[in-house]
């Protein structure tokens, strides 16, 4: 339970375990005043000029010495990743669209592969291999997995019944129709009666 009112800190367990400079393992490495004498001076390489555009963090200020030029960004999962990259380190956010760009880009490698006339061979790719020859209870699990999962979505596709629905669905009812009287412009005329006319018997 949260709560704003002060606490004895000098109570809390654990509480300032790192505030001892000589109890702290990471201060050897935080500790930067003798450095010259350590021999942790050194010349910084020379900075390769890349041709290609390479997303930086924003918490560095500059590239490495040495980067990757291989892979730059392109297509959606490269905008994505560009998106990412305007995000700090810190925001679960920027791992988690890095992690679905690279989920896309592997769809995207797949269509340019196809669109080249090469059909990647993906078993391979995803080392079936090897995971058959030291993993064959993940190997047959995770076959398992997509199989049903493929299953799944051809029975969707097709659209068959499904479990709960086995009686059939009383068609609707046809709509009632009313037959209202034509218009008056639209009846025809009531032919008029003939005239007889009977002489009076006068014999």
């Amino acid at each position: 339970m949260m709560t704003k009112a002060m606490v004895d800190t000098s109570a809390m367990p654990g509480w300032g375990v790192d505030a001892d400079a000589e109890n702290n393992p990471t201060w050897p490495m935080r500790q930067i005043d003798n450095q010259q004498t350590r021999g942790l001076s050194w010349q910084r390489p020379a900075q390769q000029h890349p041709h290609v555009e390479v997303l930086r963090s924003i918490e560095h200020n500059r590239l490495p010495a040495v980067i990757g030029t291989s892979t730059p960004p392109s297509g959606l999962s490269g905008a994505i990743r560009r998106y990412a990259f305007r995000r700090s380190e810190s925001d679960w956010w920027h791992w988690l669209l890095l992690m679905g760009a690279d989920r896309i880009n592997v769809v995207e490698g797949v269509i340019e592969d196809l669109a080249h006339g090469k059909v990647p061979n993906i078993p391979a790719e995803l080392g079936a291999k090897a995971e058959w020859k030291y993993n064959k209870k993940g190997f047959v699990l995770k076959a398992g997995t997509v199989l049903a999962l493929g299953l799944g979505v051809a029975a969707m596709l097709r659209g068959g019944p499904r479990p709960d629905s086995a009686e059939e669905p009383a068609a609707p009812a046809e709509p009632a129709t009313t037959m209202l009287p034509a218009p008056y412009w639209e009846t025809p005329p009531v032919p008029a009666a003939p005239v007889v006319l009977i002489a009076p018997d006068i014999a």
